[in-house]
């Protein structure tokens, strides 16, 4: 599924990165189409510094730590920067004509700043609850930003939302271990590892074991349970949006049933979910 260009010049286009799930579709309300886009890009941009091209760790947390100062200067109405103008400036409005939560875009920047320092010194997750604790801002922002656009505010539907964008990040986790254990990227939890006899060293020799697959499809079982936990939202969220939310939903889980028909070798090969598969998420979506 691809992403569609929103209707603003202010904004980037956000399909030039290839995402698992519809940014600013066409079944988003047009109305809300640009302050989405916005918050695409102030997450996307913010995640490239933490993530692309070759700058030193330091360099990468200098730079985080000025796109928070200029998201604190667009918040109060000063100058920013001028480092990224486009994003900045499709921000301030958003910000201005949807009241958009500053602290939840903060802890976007504080999880991509946590990556960084993590990445640089090796280190992982102790346990599935400090996971969780890093997926409350990497993730989970991103869906209450969403319902605050939706006017959706109940305790119950930013739980639901909680859950189901927890999951999206645990299921990125395990569709990429091909690609994050070679960037020293840890985020099988050292406790699960521990219980399952997967060492430190296996993972970082990408060696592909029973144990190893074992411990995959135990994750994989915890982040389906997690979306399923979150899944009844589609019912809460209007119009359009329930709809789109129903495809990411889906999208989530067909990304975990690819995992299993790998039998969990995620450290492998890395599945994904394309334009053939679309058929069967409508059809699992109509059926929510």
């Amino acid at each position: 599924m691809t992403a569609a260009s929103p209707k603003t010049s202010n904004v980037p286009d956000p399909s030039a990165h290839y995402e698992n799930f519809p940014v600013a579709s066409w079944l988003c309300p047009p109305h809300l189409r640009a302050p989405i886009a916005a918050i695409y890009w102030f997450a996307r941009t913010a995640d490239d510094l933490a993530d692309e091209g070759d700058a030193a760790p330091q360099q990468r947390l200098e730079d985080l730590a000025t796109y928070r100062a200029d998201l604190a200067a667009t918040v109060q109405g000063r100058t920013a920067s001028g480092r990224w103008p486009q994003v900045f400036s499709a921000m301030k409005v958003a910000m201005a004509s949807h009241a958009l939560p500053e602290q939840l875009l903060a802890d976007l920047l504080d999880a991509f700043a946590q990556d960084v320092r993590k990445t640089r010194d090796g280190e992982g997750y102790a346990d599935r609850a400090e996971l969780l604790d890093y997926c409350s801002r990497s993730a989970n922002p991103v869906g209450r930003l969403l319902l605050h656009l939706y006017g959706v505010t109940d305790a119950v539907s930013l739980e639901r939302s909680d859950a189901i964008c927890s999951a999206l990040q645990l299921i990125n986790f395990w569709q990429d271990l091909s690609v994050d254990l070679p960037r020293r990227r840890y985020y099988l939890p050292d406790a699960d590892c521990a219980r399952h006899g997967v060492t430190r060293q296996q993972l970082d020799a990408l060696h592909d074991t029973p144990a190893l697959r074992a411990l995959v499809s135990e994750e994989v079982q915890w982040a389906r349970a997690l979306m399923l936990q979150g899944s009844p939202l589609v019912h809460t969220v209007p119009g359009r949006a329930g709809w789109e939310l129903r495809v990411v939903v889906q999208g989530g889980l067909r990304i975990l049933d690819r995992i299993e028909a790998l039998d969990c070798a995620t450290i492998a090969k890395r599945p994904t979910v394309g334009k053939r598969d679309a058929p069967l998420l409508l059809w699992r979506a109509l059926r929510m």
